[in-house]
């Protein structure tokens, strides 16, 4: 028997990225997934690769109605949730000095509004034992030029956890933080490389990282797979960081 046997997840953010490898070691892990992304083109050219165990559904975090019409997606074909991986992110570089209102506002909207409808929509359909895995990030834990207010996005999702951890208690529900180091993904290279500095960029990473190299989305997937598993099943309110040692020391 595969770790999530029959088990029913909602993946934000799940188009691309560490989203879609997350998508695929659950499936293959035996879970039912949905994806749940703004890009149709995006969200149909990865389906293909998930097989008949997965299903799309387009929209934003930060629209409630979106977020509604995917909830009841699931509670038609599957009746409940048992994973909700709280993906969905967005980040830029924007140094103090010239940070404008709406850079948080975007920042701040999709990060952490974003991530709050999208685990409060799915919890009435949460069973005891269910896990809630929210996306993080190194930089919330330590300072990063040019992305303080990415970073706090990331400080706020870790407190998040924390709170939510007392808010379930007696549910039989967990939630924990997934925060991830520098990992190559098509969107991540594309940011630095919108500076002009994108091969700069990632040497600075990899000099950074104790492992010496940028991780990989499938890597990611991985722990978050050990997340919504039993593996995990007494863990809560914890942030688990798969960074190749960067924030640790």
């Amino acid at each position: 028997m595969t770790k999530l046997d029959g088990k029913t997840a909602v993946i934000t953010g799940g188009a691309s990225g560490i989203g879609l490898a997350t998508a695929k070691r659950f499936i293959d892990e035996g879970a039912f997934v949905y994806i749940f992304g703004r890009r149709q083109e995006a969200l149909d050219a990865a389906l293909p690769g998930l097989g008949s165990n997965a299903r799309a559904v387009r929209g934003d975090t930060t629209k409630l109605e979106d977020l509604d019409r995917l909830i009841e997606a699931v509670k038609a074909e599957r009746g409940s949730i048992d994973i909700v991986f709280a993906n969905a992110g967005v980040g830029d570089f924007a140094q103090l000095g010239e940070i404008t209102p709406e850079h948080v506002d975007w920042t701040f909207d999709i990060n952490v509004k974003g991530t709050l409808f999208t685990v409060q929509k799915a919890l009435p359909l949460m069973k005891p034992g269910g896990s809630i895995i929210l996306t993080g990030s190194t930089t919330g834990s330590m300072g990063t030029a040019a992305m303080s207010v990415y970073s706090a996005s990331k400080a706020a999702i870790r407190n998040l956890a924390r709170s939510w951890a007392l808010d379930l208690k007696g549910t039989g529900i967990r939630v924990n933080v997934l925060s991830p180091g520098a990992t190559e993904t098509e969107k991540v290279l594309s940011m630095f490389e919108s500076t002009g500095m994108g091969d700069q960029i990632v040497t600075g990473f990899q000099e950074g990282i104790p492992l010496g190299r940028m991780g990989e989305a499938a890597e990611i997937a991985s722990v978050a797979a050990f997340l919504a598993s039993g593996d995990s099943s007494f863990m809560t309110g914890s942030e688990v960081f798969a960074d190749g040692g960067h924030a640790q020391v």
